[in-house]
């Protein structure tokens, strides 16, 4: 069963963190000086903020999956729509281990699809990146990497051009 998902880059993660506890009548899943999720059933939402230097406002989509045969059907479904694609493969990001490809709608909206294996200790897994240096930045969010809708090739081998690859 797929999770809906979305992150928010906050301005004040604490305001933040009291006003989304308020809204949905409990306390985050996972919560970190940077980085707060809350893993709802009802509404079935995996929602996000973070205050790492972006943007206040959505920084991503997506959906997760809970398995990795599930992904690979939404990959194969992205596929044979023609929709391009950035298989980021394994990954660690958002303080999680995840396989994880990247799609971005006709807006230029990022569309995270992926299935995350557990946590890690940092942000970005073992080696923790800035995200205020390379690619990342032109899309606004950390682990969201560089692509357009105007890219009409799938971005496969692109790997690298986020904060998380």
């Amino acid at each position: 069963m797929k999770r809906f998902h979305v992150h928010v880059a906050v301005d004040d993660l604490a305001q933040s963190t009291r006003f989304y506890n308020a809204l949905f009548g409990a306390p985050p899943a996972v919560e970190k000086p940077d980085y707060v999720k809350w893993m709802l059933d009802d509404p079935r939402i995996n929602f996000a903020i973070s205050a790492r230097g972006q943007p206040a406002g959505v920084n991503h989509l997506g959906l997760q999956v809970e398995s990795d045969d599930e992904l690979a059907a939404l990959k194969a479904q992205h596929s044979a729509a023609a929709l391009a694609l950035f298989d980021e493969g394994k990954t660690s990001c958002c303080y999680a281990h995840s396989h994880k490809h990247w799609l971005t709608d006709p807006q230029g909206v990022p569309w995270e699809v992926y299935h995350t294996m557990g946590a890690v200790q940092t942000f970005n897994g073992e080696s923790a990146p800035t995200c205020g240096s390379g690619d990342a930045t032109k899309t606004g969010g950390c682990c969201v990497p560089d692509a357009s809708p105007a890219k009409a090739a799938p971005l496969a081998g692109e790997r690298g051009k986020g904060c998380c690859a």
